[in-house]
C-alpha cells in the first residue's frame, strides 16, 4: 500500500500586528456619532467582531486603571406621619389562612387578626382603639 503524494503550499501571511496606537484611533473612531462600527472596521481592513473585541479589550483596560469611589453617607431612618384617612373597604377577595378574623369598629376602623393573635394584647388595642 503506497502513500499518496500531499503538496502543501504555502499561503500568503494575511495577519498584521496592531500597535496600541493605532488600535486606539480605531477604536475612538468607532465611538465617533453618526459612524457605524462595521463602517470603521472596513475602512481599517479589518473584521466587525475584532474591532468589538478591541473595544472591550482597551475599555477595561481604562475601567481597571481608574478606581472609582463614591461618597456614602448613611442617613437616619426618616419617618412619615400619614394624616388618618377614612379607609375605604377592599373589593372583597379570599382568604389566605383560616382562622382569620376581621373585626370592624364603630369609627369604621377594621383589625384582622389570626387565631393565634395574644388575647391580652389584642383586648388592649381594642381598649386604646375604643377610647378614641
Amino acid at each position: 500500500m503506497t502513500m499518496p503524494r500531499v503538496e502543501v503550499l504555502p499561503l500568503m501571511e494575511r495577519r498584521r500586528r496592531w500597535s496600541r496606537e493605532e488600535k486606539e484611533q480605531i477604536v475612538a473612531a468607532s465611538f465617533e456619532p453618526g459612524v457605524t462600527a462595521s463602517e470603521v472596521a472596513r475602512r481599517a481592513g479589518i473584521h466587525t467582531s475584532q474591532l468589538f473585541r478591541w473595544r472591550k479589550e482597551l475599555c477595561e483596560r481604562a475601567d481597571a486603571a481608574e478606581p472609582r469611589l463614591v461618597p456614602v453617607e448613611i442617613a437616619p431612618p426618616m419617618v412619615v406621619e400619614t394624616a388618618a384617612a377614612p379607609e375605604q373597604r377592599p373589593p372583597l377577595r379570599r382568604r389566605r389562612k383560616a382562622g382569620l378574623i376581621e373585626i370592624e369598629l364603630k369609627d369604621g376602623h377594621r383589625l384582622r387578626v389570626d387565631r393565634e393573635v395574644d388575647a391580652e394584647a389584642l383586648r388592649r388595642v381594642l381598649d386604646v382603639l375604643g377610647r378614641r
